[in-house]
């Protein structure tokens, strides 16, 4: 085990701290710190567990904490294509519109937007607002179009069976005195939408951090890692001795990771919605 997270070390270290130093050397960021992840190691660990594969890393002070974070959940085109995802292991990532999947490579983050969510019932008879910060990433070659995704960071908190209930007095009271109402839902151990999802406490102690002070994520494994273990697992060779890392657990999981390109996908997903997609609907009103 020791030696497998030695190994997982040396390949997102390297392509991190690659990324970090030549964007400082660009006057991109001054951040000490920067962060990269390991999307081949596995997530839901079971009994409530997740596994630490997004990594803090600050060399000033020699520092490096592991914590967790989802990956994307892909979809299932019904007849047409299916790249979902389960919980533990990654098999399928890719940079498409839609896709809900992760796409390894270089990120600078950019700046932060805090919206309001809705409420939830937190106590009996008292309810608190999800204010909730989303961490933009920018990206470059196969993740520049990590802005048109909406791809970056954030709690993995969510409204669940939202609700629209009367409380003209709240100041996200929309025009007819309306504000969304739902169940929350802690996700740290599922899936996300292609995003990058903290637990919520972790989430709070990243995030003020790249307040005005943008660094880097550099997430393995891009796409030429993943189509040449593909390769190497259909013959099975050693991984290490062939110059390639995937985690063992999750090789042996998924068989063999894919990588759907935004150029295959995308039409994929344009035939697939054969209906003008209809404006979406607003959440009913809620029950007494």
């Amino acid at each position: 085990m020791a030696k497998a997270r030695a190994r997982s070390r040396k390949w997102f270290c390297r392509g991190g701290r690659d990324l970090y130093l030549r964007k400082v050397k660009e006057g991109v960021i001054k951040n000490p710190c920067y962060f990269a992840m390991d999307a081949t190691r596995p997530h839901d660990l079971g009994d409530g567990r997740s596994g630490g594969r997004f990594y803090v890393i600050c060399e000033a002070d020699q520092s490096f904490r592991a914590i967790s974070a989802g990956h994307g959940s892909g979809r299932d085109l019904k007849g047409v294509a299916d790249f979902r995802n389960g919980k533990e292991c990654a098999k399928n990532f890719g940079n498409a519109m839609d896709s809900f999947l992760t796409a390894g490579g270089a990120y600078v983050t950019g700046e932060t937007k805090t919206s309001f969510k809705g409420y939830y019932r937190a106590a009996l008879n008292q309810y608190a607002a999800l204010i909730r910060s989303f961490v933009q990433f920018d990206g470059e070659g196969e993740t520049a179009n990590a802005r048109e995704r909406a791809i970056g960071g954030h709690p993995a908190l969510v409204l669940k069976n939202v609700c629209l209930r009367k409380d003209p007095r709240s100041p996200y009271a929309n025009e007819k005195g309306y504000v969304p109402f739902g169940n929350l839902e802690d996700y740290s151990g599922g899936r996300s939408d292609g995003c990058t999802s903290w637990s919520p406490s972790e989430a709070w102690q990243i995030i003020p951090l790249l307040k005005d002070n943008p660094t880097t994520l550099y997430i393995y494994p891009e796409s030429h890692d993943i189509e040449a273990v593909a390769q190497a697992a259909a013959i099975r060779p050693s991984l290490s001795r062939a110059g390639l890392y995937w985690d063992a657990f999750c090789l042996k999981q998924i068989g063999a990771p894919k990588f759907w390109s935004k150029e295959v996908l995308e039409p994929i997903l344009t035939r697939y919605r054969k209906d003008p997609e209809l404006p979406p609907r607003p959440p009913p009103i809620c029950r007494p």
